[in-house]
């Protein structure tokens, strides 16, 4: 009957062991932590985390910012979205995306150039629709769009 050695070295891999898995720890080491519990941490209390506080809004969510917050700005974003407000400009080329978004006097300021120069004047509410989708506008509050 053959044996092997009595102290084992850890770091030559032992016969039927997967490859790359290192060998379990030896007799009287103690045991690692369980999955997900950092070594150095407290375990969490007894019974676990108490919970939150009656009418609490969750995590991240607030009533204030219905639609979220602008990452950079931490403004809340507008119920209205860049997309729609800017295809009607460019779609629609009489100001109807900055009657959408709230911004009446501009709006009216596009038609009124659109009909007076028998349509040439739509260039402006079609760049402007452009302008729209392409940077970060905001509506009549000053909201920034949604995307």
């Amino acid at each position: 009957m053959t044996t092997g050695p009595e102290n084992p070295d850890p770091s030559q891999q032992q016969p039927g062991q997967p490859e790359g898995q290192s060998a379990p720890p030896p007799y009287g080491a103690p045991a690692p932590p369980p999955y997900g519990q950092p070594s150095g941490y407290p375990p969490p209390p007894a019974g676990g985390y108490p919970p939150p506080p009656a009418g609490a809004a969750p995590y991240g969510a607030s009533p204030a910012a219905p639609y979220g917050v602008h990452p950079v700005t931490g403004i809340p974003y507008s119920d209205k979205s860049k997309l729609v407000a800017g295809l009607l400009q460019i779609l629609i080329p009489l100001g109807i995306g900055r009657f959408y978004i709230g911004d009446t006097k501009t709006g009216v300021w596009q038609v009124i150039v659109t009909v007076l120069t028998c349509g040439i004047g739509a260039l402006w509410p079609f760049i402007d629709g452009i302008i729209m989708l392409a940077t970060d506008s905001v509506d009549a509050q000053g909201r920034p769009l949604r995307s």
